[in-house]
């Protein structure tokens, strides 16, 4: 068979550390390495910004230090205009109100838009630091570094806004094509807003339906639930694959679209191999807690002196960005129940996360706590000093109402944490028998299941779910995750690529 030659959807990388950032970061990596099966090329697009091009395809006459210096300031563009003030915001208002029309007449025209071309390798730096080591291992830097990429120079947010922009109540959203000529498939992550050319099968990427499903613990909900549902349902009508992370995921999935069911299929996500148990000292611990303190404005005056100096730490951990459907208050209040029993005095609360969004009334119950250095709210923490608060905690908790997959839990395990979980699907599909479970809303069975793994009594039950979850994690690493993308792609390339008249039945 001739190679898969695929376009990599890699706008999360440009985002944070975790979820579907890091699961991008993998997979690219991963498709690469099997250069004997694939052709990848990476796709650059910003979530608000608008890009430079780079080159265009035909740009092949100019001479070597003009197309550098074109390419330079596509890298300067992903950083947005220098420019403040109220007259640089308004007309930045203006420019994308003149980009939104110029760009909904030319779907009404059905002319395409066109991608540039972007030479990685004269910006290794910028590839890798921007994009790509918040997750992969050094080792892993030449081979992402020396990858093609294609720029789409309009933001992710104005391709959503040309479609709502002609929604109504008689007209369903109208996208913009993308030129995605010789490409086989073009790998998205999370629906696009955008169709593809007619020779390229779309995949997307599924991680969870929350912004339809849970639309009260999402930001911006009514742009959010619109943009994900009608991008959604273009990309269904468009005869579009999804690649659901999870069966929970999938089931969520053909709950909206139940037509979908013979082209929805379930890939796990990569495990980062950056998870693992080491002989550090745990002093390690401490070093982290002081060093790794958010400096937001709600905690920044805690007295450094109130923390605690000791080796013995005791700690529970959680670590997830702050946000409703992640369920810290819950954590908080079962913590707070053992704490004020003797037993557990000693026991501190150690939360690893960014800000997020609706999480001021998460901080504020924090605060006393904060202030108390019992609690700990840690955040922009590498991999290597993660690895260690998980190796270290008596044990890591997953107390979410709602996850696509839920990377935090497998981490752990990983590490030779305890992990306890909240008893939602995907947690119970994802963890199986090497996790404890309590029901997402009761405190009083979480501080109890809490409770008793901590408890010297159920020292045979720890080293169950230990056992246990050498067998779980091994499921999730690259080694066993990879071979299911080729197969599963290759037997697309024989259904939907090189045989046509199967694409367009479906389309």
């Amino acid at each position: 068979m001739t190679k898969i030659n695929i376009l990599f959807d890699l706008k999360p990388a440009l985002d944070g550390y975790a979820g579907i950032p890091q699961e991008t970061r993998l997979l690219f990596a991963g498709l690469l390495s099997k250069n004997t099966l694939f052709n990848v090329e990476g796709l650059l697009q910003h979530a608000g910004i608008s890009l430079s091009t780079g080159l265009n395809i035909t740009d092949t006459h100019l001479k070597v230090s003009d197309r550098l210096v074109r390419l330079s300031s596509s890298v300067i563009s992903f950083y947005g205009s220098s420019k403040k003030g109220f007259i640089a915001a308004n007309i930045k208002k203006i420019n994308n109100f003149i980009l939104l029309k110029k760009l909904c007449w030319q779907v009404f025209r059905n002319k395409e838009l066109q991608m540039g071309v972007f030479d990685g390798g004269a910006f290794d730096d910028f590839i890798w630091t921007r994009l790509f080591n918040k997750t992969l291992k050094a080792e892993h830097r030449l081979v992402v570094t020396k990858a093609n990429h294609r720029i789409l120079p309009v933001s992710r947010r104005m391709l959503h806004d040309v479609g709502l922009t002609s929604l109504s109540s008689f007209i369903k959203p109208q996208y913009l094509r993308i030129n995605t000529d010789g490409y086989d498939f073009f790998i998205a992550q999370t629906p696009f807003p955008g169709r593809v050319s007619s020779g390229t099968q779309l995949i997307i990427r599924y991680h969870d339906a929350v912004p339809v499903l849970m639309p009260h613990t999402i930001s911006d909900k009514g742009f959010h639930q619109a943009s994900h549902y009608y991008a959604l349902k273009d990309n269904v009508e468009s005869g579009a694959l999804f690649s659901c992370i999870s069966e929970a995921t999938r089931n969520d999935l053909l709950k909206l679209f139940p037509e979908v069911a013979e082209r929805a299929f379930v890939i796990p996500n990569i495990v980062s191999d950056a998870y693992y148990y080491e002989n550090v000292e745990p002093n390690q611990v401490l070093k982290i807690l002081h060093t790794r303190r958010n400096a937001n404005k709600e905690n920044i005056h805690c007295s450094v002196d109130k923390f605690i100096d000791t080796q013995d730490i005791r700690y529970l951990l959680m670590v997830s960005t702050l946000e409703p459907r992640k369920n810290h208050q819950l954590l908080l209040q079962a913590w707070e129940k053992l704490k004020y029993s003797n037993k557990y005095a000693d026991l501190k609360l150690v939360i690893v996360g960014g800000l997020g969004w609706e999480y001021e009334p998460i901080l504020e119950t924090f605060k006393p706590w904060l202030e108390q250095g019992e609690l700990y709210h840690l955040s922009n923490v590498p991999t290597s000093e993660l690895r260690i608060l998980y190796q270290y905690a008596s044990a890591t908790i997953c107390p979410s109402v709602a996850e696509g997959f839920d990377y935090s839990g497998i981490e752990a395990m990983c590490c030779k944490s305890l992990v306890l979980a909240s008893d939602i699907p995907v947690h119970k599909e994802i963890y199986g028998d090497a996790a404890l479970y309590f029901d997402a809303y009761d405190v009083d069975e979480a501080a109890e299941k809490i409770a008793y793994v901590l408890n010297v009594e159920a020292i045979e039950t720890a080293l169950k779910l230990k056992q246990n979850a050498e067998i779980c994690t091994a499921k999730y690493q690259q080694e066993n995750i990879l071979p299911l993308w080729f197969n599963w792609l290759r037997d697309m390339q024989i259904k939907y690529i090189n045989q046509p008249t199967n694409r367009d039945m479906i389309v």
